[in-house]
């Protein structure tokens, strides 16, 4: 069969779309060959696009029959034809296009194909990330990621939709920009035009978007590039996508108010909803409660303080850790009574591994109180625990001890793996949480000084703000995270306006005027020009579009990233460059 043009033939109709409406049409379908089932007097090929697929016949004459029977998967065909109804015992209710099939009467072949190293019929077939990251071109032709890539373009239409509806100016920033580093690694690209300097791509456009602010622009919004050199992890990209805004006269209301309204809309394109306002947690309450800045709330297990129920006991393991200022916490298993002894041995000996000490359990066993503890504390403290934690007949408490936002992360950790063995994740359920109250500063013990928990231009809360220079540590910041499903979202801040206290913010960071003015100096010139109170967030349109499509990868609704090496196997990026090319840059040996 040879290749033929295609020349002035156009598409009528895509693969997806022909329904009992178009019998008897005379069509053209142009795609993939999905696969062939040769019955000998006539053969079906089904015909594939990113839309769908319809089923072909060829029975018209000998030639044609003998010409399908040439076609393999993924070659590239065009068919003219008739639409004609299928018979009834052969209807696909499963199919758009299962009540009709194309009688073809013209097969062209527009190209051949090589025999694919994996499936692309189907999605069920298992295949290492590896080959599917080599291979991507075919693997982008799988329905799912077909399903993935066309619903995030769906997710930016809605999201460039919703801003410019809401009074927003789509601004493009630089990519090649100045090196401010913001907590993580700079990529950096060297100038030939001045040799020895540098460029770097931004890891987000904040400080341009601030002078937007300063610049009278109101409101600004952007679907960026960002780029971040940072050690590798399994689920994050050295180049990622973020939906950035920033607003002037900004209070968190506001943003929250613009932001949740977003969500819905993107929620709606699965049919979900994202009921308003959401839930509010201040960090210091997050961490307590669940053990994290990021708490999955579909996992319930709320973590409780049982602090009280051992101050006073026999059990002078936990009585210590009350009285040195530490605490006691536990969270309730509802029905995990049942867990067998070894299934309690394998969580504490994971607790251990996440840093604790020991693992207490208890349980409510058809009235009757039972303990790994009973022994050392007593029934009546231990009952007493199980009662703070509400825990009930056939529920199970686990229960650690130390300080206070430590033991609170291990349990945290063990409520997740418990919630995942429990099935408790709902897939379908989706709860949005706002993060808010972050500390400002975290202490690196290492080198003996203060950094920033977000960044350095966040705003501390007015009513922390004496704290800045007394007592830096206890200060909380006008910070924000939006979680979805465990999953951070989206992060932003209301930003600091005053110059003044900007540069009280530089010198707690330990951030010298001279480096102030070298990293910084455009941005703290132009906050001396009449800056306005403003704030923004930016939302990771990676993670967002994964949760949206059910993806545990980013890596999944991105049309080509890197593997967890931060490599790009099918172009074979990074790569070594010419000598000639370093030397244009005087990076390489000179000749």
């Amino acid at each position: 069969m040879n290749i033929q043009p295609l020349g002035s033939l156009a598409r009528t109709h895509t693969a997806g779309e022909l329904t009992a409406a178009d019998v008897d049409k005379d069509v053209v379908l142009l795609g993939w060959v999905h696969r062939v089932r040769d019955l000998g007097s006539l053969v079906f090929i089904d015909i594939r696009d990113r839309h769908g697929l319809t089923q072909v016949v060829a029975r018209a004459n000998d030639a044609l029959v003998d010409e399908a029977k040439k076609l393999r998967s993924e070659f590239v065909v065009a068919v003219i034809g008739k639409v004609v109804a299928r018979a009834a015992d052969a209807l696909n209710p499963r199919m758009k296009t299962g009540e009709i099939e194309v009688e073809a009467r013209e097969i062209r072949l527009l190209n051949d194909a090589k025999v694919p190293p994996f499936p692309i019929s189907s999605d069920e077939a298992p295949v290492a990330e590896e080959m599917r990251l080599k291979y991507r071109y075919l693997d982008l032709r799988r329905p799912r990621m077909q399903r993935n890539i066309a619903l995030r373009h769906r997710a930016t239409m809605e999201i460039r939709k919703y801003f410019d509806e809401d009074g927003f100016l789509e601004i493009e920033t630089p990519m090649l920009t100045k090196s401010t580093p913001e907590g993580a690694r700079d990529s950096l690209v060297p100038s030939r035009v001045h040799p020895g300097e540098f460029y770097a791509l931004p890891q987000s456009p904040q400080i341009f978007k601030q002078i937007l602010m300063i610049s009278g622009m109101d409101r600004y919004f952007q679907i960026v590039k960002c780029f971040r050199d940072e050690d590798l992890r399994a689920d994050r990209q050295p180049e990622f996508t973020q939906v950035d805004l920033e607003m002037s006269f900004a209070t968190e209301d506001l943003v929250f108010n613009t932001i949740e309204p977003l969500m819905a809309r993107l929620m709606a394109l699965i049919g979900r909803s994202a009921p308003a306002p959401f839930r509010r947690l201040p960090y210091a309450e997050a961490i307590a409660k669940y053990g994290s800045d990021k708490p999955d709330l579909r996992a319930g297990m709320e973590i409780h303080d049982v602090s009280a129920a051992f101050a006073d006991s026999s059990f002078s393991v936990f009585r210590s850790v009350v009285e040195s200022g530490g605490a006691v916490r536990a969270f309730a298993v509802k029905g995990g009574a049942r867990y067998s002894r070894k299934e309690l041995d394998e969580l504490t000996a994971q607790a251990k591994q996440l840093g604790a000490t020991g693992l207490v359990w208890a349980r409510n066993a058809d009235g009757v109180v039972q303990s790994s503890a009973l022994k050392a504390a007593g029934e009546e403290t231990i009952g007493r625990a199980l009662e703070m934690t509400g825990a009930g007949t056939g529920d199970l408490v686990l229960i650690a001890a130390g300080q206070p936002d430590s033991t609170s992360r291990v349990l945290g950790a063990l409520r997740l793996s418990v919630a995942k063995t429990q099935n408790l994740l709902d897939p379908d359920r989706f709860e949005f949480l706002w993060v808010v109250d972050f500390p400002m500063f975290e202490w690196i013990e290492e080198e003996g000084r203060h950094e920033f928990m977000h960044h350095p231009f966040t705003a501390p809360l007015e009513s922390d703000a004496h704290l800045l220079e007394s007592d830096p540590g206890q200060a909380r910041a006008r910070a924000y995270d939006l979680v979805l499903n465990g999953s951070e979202i989206a992060g932003g801040s209301i930003r600091i306006h005053d110059q003044t206290l900007q540069k009280l913010i530089f010198k707690l960071l330990q951030i010298s005027d001279e480096e102030a003015k070298l990293r910084f100096g455009f941005f703290t010139e132009a906050l001396e020009y009449g800056t306005p109170p403003h704030g923004g967030i930016a939302i990771g349109l990676d993670r967002t579009v994964a949760i949206l499509c059910g993806e545990p990868s980013i890596r999944d609704v991105i049309a080509f990233p890197k593997t967890a090496q931060a490599v790009d196997l099918m172009a074979g990026a990074p790569s070594p460059v010419s000598n000639k090319q370093l030397q244009e840059l005087k990076l390489g040996p000179s000749s």
